[in-house]
């Protein structure tokens, strides 16, 4: 029922842009009955309406011009029919009109839209509208910088007004059913959506660290507030920028998934192996991808292992430096203009340029656990069906051993199967003890008590 409702909005847009082609052709080619511009049609009003599509042109205040623009690319998916009028002759030349643009793609029978179609739609009867054109197809348009449209520029000298225009897939998704598709990992796109089935209770962290955290939470909650009703829109910047960094093991990841899942935040964690690229200006694009596909979404970016993107900036002795000091500069100013969160994570902060830790609003240390919160982990751990043999000192085990909350789940995979495997759920003190011992060998160290 929700859906049928979204698509009452979306159906009345299709229909007002039907009345509005029918009006700009009858009135291009003088036929009778159309004597005035379609801009003088009544639009669908939208005022007290709570559809996804309603809420996105009531939100950026979209005009007419731009919601014809939105109508037209959204036609294709979802009432092609009303476009084929543009498939009409011309009674002198037998060929299609060259004014209506467009594309027929292979697969598609149907009349996909391009920049000439707007063209014409806004200009064939008023040229004092080319400046509108202009406005609705540049890089830096409300929908077109927010990724709802794309405006494909055509190859080789061809017109810039023969490239398509066409509504993003997602956008179409989301006014129909309220729901954003989430973008694969691949090249094109190199981040993953992550969750976790977790809670803050199953964290243990320093007070000072989940402090730091608290403000990180408050600002996404609050950030609108701040920034509109206390005015201080013209005194800061609307994104949050904050780095975590520590050994590996001790949360980072989690407690960035955890955030997100309190402040109801999609968290995705932009893989850098596809990020990077050795050639010149690969790297910056990859990492636009980024951004500009979360810009508006309200996610949280995770950028772990973050010095390998972000590292301190070299002398510029050869055009190498001077590129990769140049592609410092480019990502920290992609970072300081995303308005949304974005957090970064590395294992030495030693290794992050100073030109971005200055500029961060929160740098938040992740430190190994004390013997207090490592007793915290080892009981957590083992807490369920998965348990520890009575004899065993759980204390001791988390004095005598300095391990990580994430070496110490590596544990407890370790001694649930090998429990498992003899049909029990109790693990011994040589199971304890040989999962302790592997995750040890990982950083080339050696048991030294053997507990006995």
């Amino acid at each position: 029922m929700e859906t049928e409702y979204f698509l009452d909005d979306i159906q009345n847009e299709l229909a007002w842009l039907q009345e509005v082609i029918q009006q700009a052709i009858g009135y291009y080619l003088r036929h009778e009955g159309y004597d005035n511009d379609w801009t003088e049609l009544p639009v669908p009003d939208l005022t007290n309406s709570t559809s996804p599509y309603a809420g996105i042109v009531k939100q950026w205040d979209l005009d007419i011009y731009e919601r014809i623009t939105m109508a037209l690319t959204m036609a294709p998916h979802i009432r092609p029919e009303i476009l084929d009028v543009f498939f009409c002759r011309n009674q002198l030349t037998d060929r299609p009109y060259t004014e209506f643009g467009g594309y027929i793609e292979k697969g598609h029978p149907g009349f996909i839209p391009s920049g000439q179609t707007l063209n014409f739609l806004l200009t064939a009867n008023d040229l004092s509208k080319t400046a509108e054109l202009t406005r609705l197809l540049s890089d830096e348009s409300l929908l077109i910088s927010n990724k709802v449209l794309s405006f494909t520029k055509p190859e080789g000298e061809l017109p810039l007004l023969d490239g398509q225009l066409t509504m993003n897939k997602e956008w179409v998704q989301y006014f129909i059913t309220g729901k954003k598709i989430a973008p694969s990992p691949d090249p094109a796109f190199p981040a993953q959506k992550i969750s976790t089935p977790m809670k803050w209770s199953d964290v243990v962290l320093h007070h000072s660290t989940l402090e730091q955290v608290d403000e990180i939470t408050t600002w996404i909650t609050h950030s609108q507030t701040l920034l509109n009703e206390w005015d201080l829109a013209s005194k800061i910047k609307p994104g949050y920028r904050v780095l975590f960094y520590g050994p590996p093991g001790t949360g980072k990841t989690l407690t960035a998934t955890l955030i997100g899942k309190q402040t109801g935040r999609d968290v995705y964690r932009v893989d850098v192996s596809l990020v990077l690229d050795k050639y010149i200006g690969e790297t910056e694009k990859n990492l636009s991808r980024v951004f500009d596909t979360a810009i508006n979404r309200d996610w949280i970016l995770f950028f772990d292992e973050a010095d390998s993107l972000f590292g301190k900036r070299t002398a510029a002795n050869s055009s190498n430096d001077r590129h990769a000091n140049q592609q410092t500069s480019y990502l920290l100013q992609k970072i300081e203009d995303f308005p949304g969160v974005v957090i970064l994570a590395t294992n030495l902060k030693a290794n992050m340029d100073d030109a971005f830790t200055r500029r961060f609003q929160g740098m938040i240390h992740f430190a190994m656990p004390d013997v207090e919160e490592r007793y915290t982990l080892w009981k957590n751990a083992f807490s369920k069906k998965c348990c520890l043999h009575p004899d065993i000192d759980v204390y001791r085990v988390a004095e005598e051993f300095e391990l990580s909350g994430g070496a110490i789940i590596n544990v407890l995979r370790y001694c649930a199967m090998a429990a498992i495997s003899r049909n029990d759920n109790v693990v011994t003190r040589a199971e304890l003890l040989t999962g302790i011992r592997r995750e040890y060998k990982k950083d080339n160290k050696t048991i030294k008590v053997n507990m006995q």
